[in-house]
């Protein structure tokens, strides 16, 4: 008998894919963390990107003993910053490492009205969504090219569909990763590289905390009927990239969701979101 959250993979379904070496941005925690625990048994080596290295190291420490035949290796850098982006591509050259399977995972968001946000944060959330996921593509790509087998992985979000207000450059910022996402998609096809944008709704992680200003405690809108589980949404995007899948949106209510967001006039999405809870 399977044990309870495990994926059972029938007959029909696609065996899932392995890899010889995954890089994953963002994976102290949340997404990121789950990325590294359910590759682990796919992959013959990890590398787990982020800013927080203690975190990172106990990440490692754990899929080592899960996993002693998988090598594990620890990236501390701030993603925001092209020098540690630099640095963090020259590492992986020396060290002979370059990544066949990317998961641009890594992001930030900012809750509130835009007249009223801090430019810094703001900067970081451009950076840190647009630039470093579009710098390490870019940067990764071509020893990809040369793979036997290859896949990017870029995690998006659901709010990609919407204006949004109160979160309205986080979500710019994530219809830009889905749009690159499928244009990439298409250029790569004739090199059987996949490209996988992972759409999720609401999902419980440290992204909300950091996303609400500073010294505010409310939480951002949002029906918690529509929560999914992180492991959750980690499987099921492990399962479209198995399956050759442009996109996901993990969670049947948020795939529900984004098949009656995609049939809206704009006119009608403008009324909806314009009635939508507002940041007091």
């Amino acid at each position: 008998m399977a044990r309870a959250g495990a994926v059972v993979y029938h007959r029909s379904m696609p065996q899932p894919a392995r890899f010889s070496c995954a890089l994953i941005t963002g994976a102290s925690s949340g997404l990121g963390e789950q990325f590294a625990l359910q590759l682990a048994p796919r992959v013959d080596k990890l590398v787990l990107v982020a800013r927080r290295e203690p975190l990172l190291q106990q990440l490692a420490e754990r899929i080592r003993a899960l996993h002693p035949e998988v090598e594990v290796l620890v990236q501390a850098a701030d993603l925001t910053d092209s020098g540690d982006r630099d640095d963090l591509v020259e590492n992986l050259i020396l060290q002979r490492c370059q990544p066949d399977l990317l998961v641009n995972n890594a992001g930030l968001g900012d809750y509130g009205e835009f007249v009223s946000s801090d430019w810094v944060k703001l900067r970081s959330m451009l950076c840190l969504n647009i630039e470093a996921l579009t710098h390490l593509t870019h940067a990764m790509l071509p020893a990809m090219l040369s793979s036997r087998r290859a896949a990017i992985v870029n995690v998006s979000s659901l709010a990609s569909l919407l204006p949004l207000p109160d979160l309205a450059v986080y979500a710019a910022t994530k219809a830009y990763v889905t749009s690159f996402s499928e244009a990439l998609r298409i250029e790569l096809r004739d090199h059987h590289i996949p490209v996988l944008a992972v759409c999720p709704g609401p999902v419980k992680t440290e992204f909300g905390e950091v996303a609400r200003r500073h010294g505010e405690a409310r939480e951002m809108p949002g029906h918690h009927c529509f929560y999914v589980p992180k492991q959750q949404v980690v499987a099921e995007a492990l399962t479209a990239l198995d399956q050759n899948r442009a996109r996901v949106y993990p969670g049947l209510k948020t795939a529900a969701a984004a098949l009656l967001i995609a049939a809206l006039p704009i006119v009608a999405i403008r009324l909806v979101m314009s009635l939508r809870p507002r940041k007091c």
